[in-house]
Order: structure tokens, then C-alpha cells, then sequence
């Protein structure tokens, strides 16, 4: 029965231990700010953080130089994790849009840029992840990719027209965008 009650007393415990840390608000590197004091954290305090545009950044240039060397089980990895990052900030960003809506549109505005400017580098990391896809001679993965691009994109912006022209080139549409004048299918290369 003791080595249960102490099992036991060891989860309080440390339940106890989790929800005081949890409710002291903390910033950048271990620094722990309390309310109603002016050590607030410097706008740079996420720059080395991956949990940034800056961090999602240096995952794409190192998915890059990975895909350059033709080490494209890296370059997959780093873009996949690139894409993650992109994709939570663009939520973050519109969550905090939404929550500011009426109360402070600067602040609005400012969070509902900052969620396209993630979404749009997320899209580009989309991309990349498809090409090294087609690069391994995997379509069935670049694929949905592509189409999923085309939605967030749209086909009448730049990289909705470069992922359509994937789609094209694998054979998965039959019809090339934009067609020009003629309502005919564009001969294939």
C-alpha cells in the first residue's frame, strides 16, 4: 500500500509543480516576468526560436541546400518541418486577428498581414516539397501537394499557375493554364 500512496503522492506533487509554472507568465529564454512589471521580453526574443518566421526561414534554406546536394530525405524532412511552422504561425497570427477584431483593428490588421505573409511561406514551402517529390520520382506524394497549393493559392496567382503547370507535367489534368486564346487542350512536350 506505501509504494502506491507514494507513487500517488508523487502525481500531486508534480501536478501541483505543473500548474504553478503554468500560471506564471514567462517570455523569451527562462525569464519569468510577472504582472505589473517592465522587464517585458525585446521584440527579438523568438529570432533563434524555430517557432518563427525567421526559424521557419533557415529550415527552408536547409531543405534547399539539402535538395541541391540530392539529399532529398533531409530536404523532405526540413520542409515538412518548415511547412509546420508556417502553417501554426498562420493560425496563431489569424487567431490573434480574430481575437482583436472590433477591439483594436491596428492590432487586427497588423496579425491578419502577418497570417497571410506565414500562409504565402508556407505555400513556397509547399512548392519546394512537391519539386523534391518529382525530383525522388514520387508524384502520388507531390500531388496532393500540388492541389492543395492550387486552393490556398488560387490558379490565377504565380504559384497557383506554377503548381497547375506540375500537375500538367505529371499527367494528372489534361488541359494546360492558362490555355491563351484557345479553348482547344494545349499540345503536350
Amino acid at each position: 500500500m506505501r509504494p502506491v500512496l507514494n507513487n500517488l503522492f508523487w502525481k500531486i506533487c508534480c501536478l501541483a509543480l505543473l500548474l504553478c509554472i503554468g500560471l506564471a507568465p514567462v517570455y523569451g529564454q527562462g525569464t519569468i516576468v510577472r504582472p505589473g512589471t517592465t522587464d517585458a521580453p525585446t521584440s527579438g526574443a523568438l529570432a533563434n526560436s524555430v517557432l518563427s518566421i525567421s526559424g521557419g526561414e533557415r529550415l527552408v534554406n536547409e531543405a534547399t541546400a539539402a535538395a541541391q546536394q540530392q539529399k532529398y530525405d533531409l530536404a523532405v524532412s526540413k520542409f515538412q518541418d518548415a511547412r509546420q511552422v508556417f502553417n501554426q504561425l498562420s493560425n496563431f497570427y489569424q487567431d490573434l486577428t480574430s481575437s482583436f477584431a472590433g477591439i483594436d483593428n491596428r492590432i487586427a490588421e497588423a496579425n491578419r498581414q502577418k497570417a497571410l505573409q506565414t500562409a504565402n511561406l508556407r505555400d513556397r514551402a509547399t512548392y519546394q516539397l512537391a519539386l523534391v517529390y518529382r525530383a525522388r520520382n514520387q508524384p502520388e506524394l507531390a500531388i496532393p501537394l500540388l492541389v492543395q497549393l492550387i486552393r490556398s493559392q488560387a490558379p490565377t496567382r504565380e504559384l497557383g499557375q506554377l503548381a497547375y503547370q506540375q500537375l500538367y507535367e505529371l499527367g494528372f489534368v489534361e488541359m494546360n493554364f492558362p490555355r491563351g486564346d484557345s479553348p482547344s487542350p494545349a499540345p503536350r512536350n
